[in-house]
Parts: C-alpha cells; sequence; structure tokens
C-alpha cells in the first residue's frame, strides 16, 4: 500500500530513484544536492533498491559512469548542482547524441563567482542546448512523481532528462508526500529493455566518428525525438494521473479561464504566485498563472493556445542570459511571434542567487505589469542599488 512520509525535496528524489528500480547510481556530493545520493547509498545498503552505488571523484566522471551503464542497458540515475552540473557539460551531449534514457536530478543552484548555494535556473538553463529534456518542479511530491514519469518518456524516446528543483526551498525544506505501492510504479514504469546495448557476444560501434553526409541526420533525429515527447510527457502524465492521482501536462493553469493577465513561473515560485493571485482574485483583478513544467521540449503550440486572447503577459524569470534577457521571457516572445493577435509580453527577473521573492513581490510585478503600456528590454524586481 502507499503511505505518506514527511521527506525533503533532496529525499523525494532518493524515493523516486528507488521506486522506479533505478539499477546503477553515480554518486558524487555537492551542496545541496548530497542528500539525493547519501539517502541512496542507505537504501542500497540497507536492501531496500537492488543497484549498483557507484562512488566516482567527479561530476563529469558521474555522467561517465551513467553513460556507460545506460549503453550497457541499465536504468541510470545520478545528482548534481550548479558547479557539478557545469563541470559535466562535455557529456552531458555525450549522453544525449547516445541517445541514452539517463534521468538527473539537478537542484538549481547560482554559479559562482561569487560563490553561492542558494537557488537560481542559470545552472540548469545553461544546458538546455545539450538534447536533455528539462523538467521544474514546484512541490516535493511533484519532486517524486517526475523522477518516476521522466524514466516512462525517456525511455521511448531514448534520450535523457533533467529533473530540477530549487536549492533549499524543495531540497532542504520538508514536505509530505505520497510513496506509491511499487506494484503500482511497476504497472506505470516496466524494466528498461533497450532495443540497443552493449553486450558481449554480440559487438556493434558506439559513438563512431561520423562524416558530413551521416551528422546531419543524427541531429535531426535529436529533434524529431524532443517533438515526439511533447505528446508522451501528456498522454503519460495522463495515465499516471489515473493510476497515482496526480495528473501532469506540459504546462499547469491556474485561475485563467476568465484571465486578461497571465504571470509565467516557473518551479516555487509558482507556489508564492498562488497565493498572490488569489488575492489579487479577491480584489476583483482577472488574473491568473501559467507554470512552465516541461522546458525542453518547449511546448510551442500549448503556449500558443492557452495565451492567445490575453491583455498582457509578465514572465518572471530567475535567472538571466547576460547581454540579452531573462531566458524564459526569450522563450515566451519566440513562441508567440507568429500569432497574429499575439499579447504584450514583459519580462521581470527577480529572486537571483536565492533571494526570497515574497507575495507582496507578486503583486507588486502584477500592479505594473498592468500599468505599464512600453515594453522594456528588462524590468528588474528586488535590486538593492
Amino acid at each position: 500500500m502507499s503511505f505518506k512520509k514527511v521527506l525533503t525535496g533532496n529525499h523525494a528524489v532518493s524515493y523516486g530513484a528507488m521506486l522506479s528500480k533505478v539499477e546503477v547510481i553515480s554518486a558524487y556530493p555537492i551542496t545541496p544536492q548530497t542528500q539525493v545520493v547519501e539517502l541512496l547509498s542507505e537504501l542500497v545498503a540497507d536492501g531496500h533498491l537492488n543497484a549498483l552505488f557507484v562512488t566516482v571523484e567527479s561530476e563529469h566522471s558521474a555522467m561517465s559512469a551513467c553513460i556507460g551503464a545506460s549503453a550497457a542497458g541499465a536504468r541510470a540515475f545520478t545528482a548534481t548542482s550548479a558547479q557539478g552540473l557545469a563541470l559535466m557539460h562535455e557529456m552531458l551531449h555525450w549522453a544525449a547524441g547516445a541517445r541514452l534514457p539517463i534521468v538527473m536530478a539537478n537542484i538549481n543552484r547560482a554559479m559562482a563567482p561569487p560563490w553561492s548555494i542558494w537557488t537560481e535556473q542559470n545552472d540548469s538553463l545553461s544546458q538546455r542546448d545539450t538534447g536533455w529534456m528539462q523538467i521544474y518542479v514546484e512541490s516535493n511530491q511533484e519532486v517524486l512523481d517526475n523522477i518516476i514519469l521522466s524514466y516512462k518518456v525517456a525511455e521511448q524516446v531514448y534520450l535523457p532528462v533533467m529533473v530540477v528543483l530549487d536549492a533549499f526551498v524543495l531540497s532542504h525544506t520538508s514536505e509530505p508526500v505520497e510513496i506509491y505501492d511499487q506494484e503500482k510504479v511497476d504497472e506505470f514504469l516496466p524494466p528498461y529493455n533497450p532495443q540497443y546495448k552493449i553486450e558481449p557476444g554480440n559487438p556493434i560501434g558506439y559513438g563512431a566518428l561520423a562524416a558530413p553526409d551521416t551528422y546531419f541526420e543524427f541531429r535531426y533525429k535529436i529533434q524529431r525525438a524532443m517533438e515526439n515527447a511533447l505528446d508522451l510527457f501528456e498522454k503519460e502524465g495522463k495515465l499516471f494521473g489515473e493510476i497515482f492521482g496526480r495528473e501532469y501536462g506540459l504546462v499547469e493553469e491556474h485561475m485563467m479561464d476568465d484571465a486578461d493577465y497571465i504571470l509565467v513561473t516557473t518551479s516555487t515560485i509558482t507556489s508564492t504566485a498562488k497565493v498572490a493571485v488569489k488575492k489579487l482574485r479577491e480584489r476583483g483583478e482577472k488574473v491568473g498563472i501559467l507554470k512552465l513544467r516541461v522546458v525542453r521540449p518547449f511546448p510551442l503550440e500549448k503556449l500558443r493556445h492557452v495565451l492567445s486572447g490575453r491583455k498582457k503577459v509578465g514572465v518572471i524569470d530567475r535567472n538571466i542570459s547576460f547581454g540579452h534577457h531573462g531566458i524564459f521571457y526569450q522563450e515566451i516572445k519566440s513562441a508567440l511571434y507568429p500569432m497574429e493577435k499575439r499579447p504584450p509580453v514583459f519580462g521581470y527577473i527577480t529572486g537571483l542567487g536565492g533571494r526570497d521573492v515574497k507575495v507582496e513581490d507578486i503583486i507588486d510585478i502584477y500592479e505594473d505589469l498592468k500599468k505599464r503600456e512600453t515594453v522594456e528590454d528588462i524590468i528588474w524586481k528586488g535590486v538593492k542599488l
């Protein structure tokens, strides 16, 4: 039977990996991710999880070990943060290019220098063009659920997935989380059985040199796999809801039915925005929230559909592409560009380096959005100069 347990976000990752019956765990500690692999080491040592636990000397090696395990047909898992994710960069390309359905938890942490251990999205978003799918989660229950869901989608399109959660706001904060019955998870997520794998007695070449007359097609197929994953996230997210009672899509709509003004959010800022929007609704304001969940592949058509006809859209970014704008702001503008009657989109940057984003801050962003007529390059909220 399923049961509830009070878990930190990090431990929700661990339980998600256990329920997914991962077979190889590659572990290298980095704050604020360390608790993920610590608990997994205990689950393996105590016999609750039948997996090979591999300790390595760096994050580059951690991903290399996952690549080898996945290529040999094992369900592989690891976790990291910030500088560790950056050190993996070369191997992230290799994992995606080799079409390996590895799942990794990345606990969003601001990049140094200056040194920081608090949340920001630049670490994961700097890897968005590596070919990894990316999911951003709001709660510890979503953490556990989306580890399982990620394997289900990854192993059908043969692409890796990064499940992304906020440092400390989720990673070290405890919430009640439902731990599902293993038989139900097995019903949803069958054993990994790849079409091709490295095995003795069946020699096949992997990752060899590709000349210009073949390389292009490999990249084309990765893009097509990403496009196929859009429907799969919806399909498998619906099936997940039928089995476990929680349905997941590409985005989540909150109070959007009659909303003229939309705030686009990701991760835990969404929870704060929900409280703010409730207060605004009590004042008669027609405002709603669109939470981005799946960021790669990017849900272009979904966004065009749900944002069509709105008066204004405000995108809240906990990240920045230096010399340009907030990253989700860029992506939303790009998605809406082909629409004849696209709503004006305004970009707000806040909460960098883990600075608190409060209900009052979200209300202030909404009030600024409502009165603002001219689209500016960047609207900063919370900078102290």
